[in-house]
């Protein structure tokens, strides 16, 4: 067990070389963090925390830098989440206002946590087995075609054409009402059966009509919308080439691979999660930090997240990821 003044050496080292990112040496860390001590005897205190693997010597004659194991100390035990200055909190409900749909909510959030943390942002598409028909209208686009517009409770809009037959606009909408109420507030495979008989319902002249409506409909509904991660922000990691032991191009590789991503943001829940370093379990993240959350409602549910180097600023990091993902979910619960 490290006492509280090894632990305030350990928060020092990790805040100097996270803002500046050379190693530290104790006499910098005297004057610049009000240790109230020597720097021999933080000297001492930096061996304990060399020898218990918390921090590094990167060569001979050089300062220390934080380890795996000690940046994992750092966010479990020394660091609390940064508030959002007002301006922060602000510049999200900017961003994200007037999203149209899902699409647009993904693609603006991404961008957002790119910006806001300079790291690489990852966002997968909530699960849509949970969503219910919000609405479905028709457009007239010619005499005989149209374009069916269905809109679930997550905001993602789907189109079909569809062929109106002889039908006038007050058919049209006879239909489309009586479509909204077999289907509206349902899942997709509650609407798929309770549309099983409806064209049979339905007076004689609208049946050929309502037929065709509820084809397009079940095509819709069926419309496999595979879960994906969308990323955004790769041309940050260009500002930390130095800090991969090897190579960036793991990373990259991996930024790539929809599966490995799919699987990391799994890991999420409404707690902040951050992985580090070795704790990745993908090898090509084993130099990179993760920090990531869970978003979404009632039972469509997905993670978002950052992926950039070990070399962190945790704190306000997490905090950003934080506070987008509860905005998001706010967003979709609003919808």
């Amino acid at each position: 067990m490290l006492d509280d003044r090894k632990l305030a050496v350990l928060r020092a080292i990790v805040t100097d070389y996270v803002r500046s990112r050379e190693p530290v040496g104790s006499r910098v860390l005297v004057e610049r963090y009000n240790l109230d001590v020597s720097p021999a005897t933080v000297r001492n205190d930096m061996a304990v925390l060399e020898e218990e693997g918390y921090i590094a010597q990167p060569h001979t004659s050089a300062g220390r830098i934080p380890t795996d194991k000690g940046y994992r100390l750092f966010v479990d035990r020394l660091a609390s989440v940064k508030p959002l200055s007002r301006a922060e909190r602000g510049a999200i409900t900017t961003f994200l206002t007037g999203a149209v749909d899902i699409d647009d909510i993904v693609t603006r959030t991404v961008k957002l946590l790119a910006q806001v943390t300079s790291q690489v942002a990852i966002m997968a598409y909530p699960v849509m087995g949970g969503a219910v028909v919000r609405r479905i209208d028709i457009v007239r686009l010619h005499d005989t075609r149209g374009l069916l517009i269905m809109v679930n409770s997550l905001g993602k809009v789907t189109q079909r054409m569809v062929d109106l037959g002889a039908a006038d606009d007050e058919a049209l909408s006879l239909v489309r009402d009586r479509l909204n109420e077999a289907v509206g507030g349902l899942t997709p495979s509650q609407a798929a059966t309770k549309l099983a008989d409806f064209a049979q319902a339905l007076a004689p002249d609208l049946k050929g009509t309502g037929t065709s409506l509820v084809a397009c409909v079940l095509d819709a509904l069926a419309t496999d919308n595979p879960t994906r991660v969308v990323v955004a922000g790769v041309n940050n990691l260009a500002q930390f080439t130095d800090e991969f032991d090897t190579t960036i191009r793991p990373v990259l590789d991996t930024l790539e691979e929809q599966v490995v991503l799919l699987r990391l943001l799994g890991e999420a829940s409404e707690e902040v999660m951050v992985r580090i370093g070795q704790e990745n379990a993908h090898a090509n993240l084993s130099t990179a930090s993760v920090v990531a959350s869970a978003y979404g409602v009632e039972d469509s549910w997905a993670g978002l997240g950052v992926v950039g180097p070990t070399r962190m600023d945790y704190p306000s990091t997490m905090a950003s990821v934080r506070a987008v993902a509860r905005y998001v979910s706010r967003l979709l619960a609003e919808g």
